[in-house]
């Protein structure tokens, strides 16, 4: 019997192998998921286009990566795509569109042009005037953005025309480039 023991003692208990195990497997889960939280949060995100509002610079349905670190150390710039939180009250949708006006800009549009600081301003992603209606002429805010989509002959595009500039904490990130589908991946 006084064998029997000895040759238990020599082997590692299985029990206890197991259970370093899966306690390493589980320590090293974690911490990824917590790295992909973080990156998920704070550094980038995939968003998807829903709708026509951006066309023809986007199309619906297609998946953008979202930068989201950059406007933690600058500014969203005129011309910017930007993913933004939709600022009307009750609603969680994320909407795509573009900056149009920066703090201070003076934005009006006026017999279908876009006015930015009392002159017209082209935008080469654009392939129509602007056909749903005048805004009067509006100043932006400090620490606010006027985004439109780039589809202007939409009526009733859901941007800065019908809920006003939006705070920069609304921004979420600026489009970088189209990840899906395969056929249209590249640049913004």
């Amino acid at each position: 019997m006084n064998e029997q023991v000895k040759e238990k003692r020599g082997l590692p208990d299985p029990g206890s192998k197991l259970m370093r195990e899966l306690w390493d497997w589980g320590k090293s889960i974690v911490a990824a998921l917590l790295i992909v939280m973080f990156v998920h949060q704070f550094v980038f995100s995939l968003s998807i286009v829903e709708g026509q509002s951006m066309e023809p610079t986007l199309q619906n349905e297609e998946r953008l990566f979202v930068n989201r670190a950059l406007y933690y150390w600058s500014e969203p710039d005129r011309g910017d795509i930007v993913v933004l939180k939709d600022p009307r009250e009750n609603s969680d949708l994320l909407l795509v569109k573009r900056v149009i006006g920066v703090p201070g800009d003076t934005i009006e549009v006026k017999d279908g042009r876009l006015y930015v600081n009392d002159e017209v301003y082209y935008e080469s992603y654009v392939d129509t005037m602007i056909e749903d209606g005048d805004v009067a002429k509006t100043v932006v805010p400090e620490g606010e953005y006027f985004v439109m989509g780039d589809n202007r002959h939409r009526s009733g595009s859901l941007d800065s025309r019908i809920f006003g500039s939006v705070q920069k904490k609304s921004i979420i990130g600026r489009a970088e480039f189209i990840v899906w589908p395969i056929t249209h991946i590249g640049g913004l």
